[in-house]
């Protein structure tokens, strides 16, 4: 009998049930079969193990911004046509330098250790108001908490709070969906013009009346007389939105959920609360909030032996390497 084809395509996304619920026997099984494998339902070029996620992700000449792929490549696909600037996460060289020598010392652990006190208050306040013997973890605590904090952090007032997390939640969805429905893609394409137009107003307010925030900051950094622009700005605070709401919300479910199905750990964890930080590192390995990244090759290269064209889109499995029994 023929062996049954690898899994591709949409089968390693979560908008597949069986990867969704369990991705890591999946990812072993294309990592066993085929360490570099040709998607070629959705043209990219995917790969499953540790040393080669971690030579191309360091690799310094390949590129991020999508607009350098080739037309029919998954990076392009993603970005749906759009030709807008990309966010410092996309950008290469010398751009990727320049944005972050402008946003850096805003975000230096100094800098950001200013909002401790008020994140703590957040937290309490969001525990406090877990009064039932249950509870639903995201809806009550790991889905507001970010939200919010990320929101105060920009200096939002507190009455858009719940527009404009709507309007973050809406926007990601179909950031990370490679097959929206044409509802989700209007609603998303909506949702992002609201935010965009959101974030506009609130950098006019700033030049009228600075503040302490996010935003203000933003606005008054200087390096050697350049200046981020208004649309940098907005592209800063969207990525602000998925690297540091998304990512957290998914963090602590999934970090809940591991050392819920790990009591042993839990205990150790209850027994030493200074494992904290250890424990959390481990639930990034562990279940990654975010399960992959990408680069776009800058000229024809060849990668465990796979020839690969310029401008094809590699995608890495940053579960798959996380989970590599070699390492």
């Amino acid at each position: 009998m023929a062996e049954k084809a690898v899994p591709t395509g949409l089968g390693l996304t979560p908008l597949d049930e069986t990867f969704r619920q369990d991705p890591y026997p999946v990812l072993q099984e294309l990592r066993q079969r085929e360490p570099v494998h040709h998607d070629q339902d959705l043209q990219r070029y995917f790969f499953t193990g540790y040393d080669d996620v971690k030579s191309i992700l360091r690799h310094p000449d390949y590129w991020s911004d999508p607009h350098k792929s080739r037309e029919d490549s998954f990076a392009r696909f993603l970005i749906r046509g759009e030709d807008e600037e990309v966010s410092m996460l996309l950008a290469d060289e010398p751009e990727h330098k320049r944005l972050r020598k402008l946003v850096n010392d805003i975000f230096t652990p100094k800098a950001v250790r200013v909002w401790h006190e008020r994140i703590t208050q957040v937290i309490d306040s969001h525990l406090d108001n877990i009064t039932g013997p249950e509870f639903d973890l995201i809806a009550d605590y790991a889905g507001p908490v970010p939200t919010v904090v990320i929101a105060e952090m920009m200096g939002i007032p507190v009455e858009m709070h719940n527009d404009f997390k709507r309007w973050s939640e809406t926007s990601v969805k179909i950031g990370f969906n490679p097959m929206p429905s044409d509802a989700e893609l209007s609603e998303g394409t909506e949702a992002r013009a609201a935010l965009s137009d959101f974030f506009r107003d609130q950098i006019e307010q700033r030049r009228r009346q600075p503040g302490h925030d996010l935003i203000s900051q933003m606005l008054g950094a200087q390096v050697e007389g350049d200046q981020l622009t208004d649309t940098e700005i907005i592209n800063q605070c969207d990525l602000l939105l998925v690297a540091g709401n998304v990512t957290t919300t998914d963090m602590i479910g999934n970090g809940v959920k591991a050392l819920l199905q790990h009591p042993d750990q839990l205990a150790k964890l209850r027994a030493n609360p200074d494992l904290i930080e250890a424990t959390i590192e481990e639930v990034l390995r562990y279940d990654s909030p975010v399960v992959n990244s990408g680069r776009i090759t800058h000229a024809q290269v060849e990668i465990n032996g796979c020839p690969i064209r310029k401008g094809e889109s590699l995608s890495v499995s940053l579960a798959g390497a996380n989970h590599d029994p070699s390492v």
